[in-house]
């Protein structure tokens, strides 16, 4: 595409990632025409750096792991057991390039056209697109959708290198695995790569500023998870903040200060994921009229995900928290329609999360304290996996489920799980709070059997006094 040329769209969409690729499937449906330009891969972070290569070797890691560990204690036996990491990561890409293909053609299919290229605005209806021959088009577009997502937060004087200093982008790529690596940060990436390190017998040293892991995360879930990872031998510092990193031919050496007191942590790689931020600042954007935090980078949005220029939109990550593939799913379609000239908007009482770690973890809906901050009566009540049949035939039974509900109203207020599958019964929950659902609709609705789901109608019950599966003199363990 060498030279200059010009182009007009109705819809521009810059960036392929979750919110990105739904808006140009949606706008795409509803008879406009779509160009949408990605630097990368189509698919984003989440599809080629994120969610899906990461659970694809956590699957990998989980089921050598249970092989090695669960299977000779319920009759599976293997002389030569072996992780053969170029495999799985070959693996990994087959899955990664066969996702990115599809979305390639939902996007044909909805009419809509991709293009490689970075833009960046140079005015509230034309951009500037430069393809990675050296070209250049001029893009005039009467509405926008700026979907570029986030990029790993820079953290000074621990950047990464590709080699003994890495993100989460590089780990995913590796070609050989460590004896050893220290983990700094204790969010959702650094306890789920870090587990899969665990899983491959690497010693794993998890630092985290914060008074907990995941922060922001319901803490009981977080407890769970550290008395998890300190029971499969993951060394587990919080409150601990980096002060210094040492580079040398053998490894690296952090330094920390925890409670006042200086450490050192050695280890032979480390894996620095410290946040993200939105990728706003490369756009353009004052060229466009479009206002931005210019601390946080986000860029504010209404209901309907226009920017303070009504036909520019911005949805995920560079939009708002929190940064999840599946709000941005949502946003982009909302986003989309409202440029359909739909009445749409995005409106939630509540949005799941996930954290894929063992046991897996899921939230959504307030918690306890949440709850009382609003000067709402909570009260809860959390039903252990040990007593549920399915979590036994699975060797399974670490875990629980939470139901948060309203002593004075009945309403359910939130649900929490650490557990085997609570990713995907979750959604039940945050179905039934859309819905204005009660505790008692949860109980009354009938889970097939044997499930895990199970859990949450049999948690449901033991807030209402009703307990089938445990005993009645236990109904007020988890309340407060």
């Amino acid at each position: 595409m060498a030279g200059t040329y010009a182009r007009k769209t109705e819809v521009l969409v810059i960036g392929g990632g979750p919110g990105g690729y739904m808006a140009g499937i949606r706008a795409g449906q509803l008879g406009k025409k779509v160009l949408l330009v990605e630097r990368r891969d189509l698919g984003g972070e989440c599809l080629n750096r994120g969610c899906i290569p990461s659970k694809a070797l956590i699957h990998a890691a989980m089921l050598y792991d249970g092989l090695r560990t669960e299977g000779p204690e319920i009759g599976v036996r293997s002389s030569s057991l072996e992780f053969d990491l170029g495999t799985a990561m070959k693996w990994k890409q087959e899955v990664v390039a066969k996702e990115r293909q599809g979305v390639a053609l939902l996007l044909r299919s909805a009419g809509a056209t991709a293009l490689v290229g970075e833009v960046k605005f140079t005015g509230p209806h034309s951009a500037d697109l430069a393809a990675p021959d050296g070209g250049h088009e001029r893009v005039d577009f009467d509405s926008a959708v700026i979907a570029t997502g986030a990029v790993p937060f820079v953290l000074p004087g621990f950047e990464t290198d590709g080699r003994q200093v890495v993100n989460a982008w590089e780990l995913l790529d590796m070609e050989s695995l460590p004896k050893s690596m220290a983990i700094l940060g204790g969010g959702v990436s650094g306890c789920e790569l870090g587990e899969f390190l665990a899983y491959l017998g690497v010693e794993v040293t998890i630092v985290e500023l914060m008074p907990q892991l995941l922060p922001g995360l319901e803490p009981d879930l977080a407890r769970e998870i550290t008395s998890t990872f300190e029971r499969r031998g993951v060394r587990v510092l919080m409150g601990a903040r980096a002060t210094g990193l040492q580079r040398e031919p053998a490894g690296i050496r952090l330094s920390i200060e925890v409670g006042g007191a200086a450490q050192e942590v050695s280890a032979e790689r480390l894996f620095v994921t410290v946040g993200k931020r939105p990728a706003s600042r490369e756009l353009g954007l004052e060229e466009a009229g479009v206002g931005f935090d210019a601390k946080s980078g986000f860029i504010p949005v209404n209901d309907r995900l226009q920017t303070n220029v009504p036909h520019i939109y911005a949805v995920g990550d560079v939009a708002r928290p929190p940064m999840l593939a599946h709000k941005a799913y949502r946003e982009g379609i909302v986003a989309a329609e409202s440029i359909g000239g739909l009445p749409t908007r995005f409106d939630f009482r509540a949005m799941p999360s996930v954290v894929f770690t063992t046991p897996e973890l899921a939230t959504v809906g307030l918690t306890f304290a949440d709850a009382a901050a609003k000067g709402l009566h909570p009260r809860e009540a959390r039903f252990p996996y040990a007593a549920l049949g399915r979590a036994h035939a699975n060797r399974a039974t670490q875990g629980w489920v939470k139901v948060v509900g309203d002593d004075s109203t009945g309403a359910l207020l939130g649900v929490h799980a650490a557990g085997e599958r609570s990713g995907e019964y979750v959604a039940e929950a945050g179905h039934a709070l859309e819905m204005g659902a009660t505790v008692r609709d949860i109980a009354q609705t009938i889970h097939p059997h044997p499930t895990f789901s199970e859990a949450l109608g049999e948690a449901a019950l033991l807030w209402l006094g009703e307990p089938m599966h445990v005993a009645r003199r236990r109904t007020d363990a988890g309340a407060r």
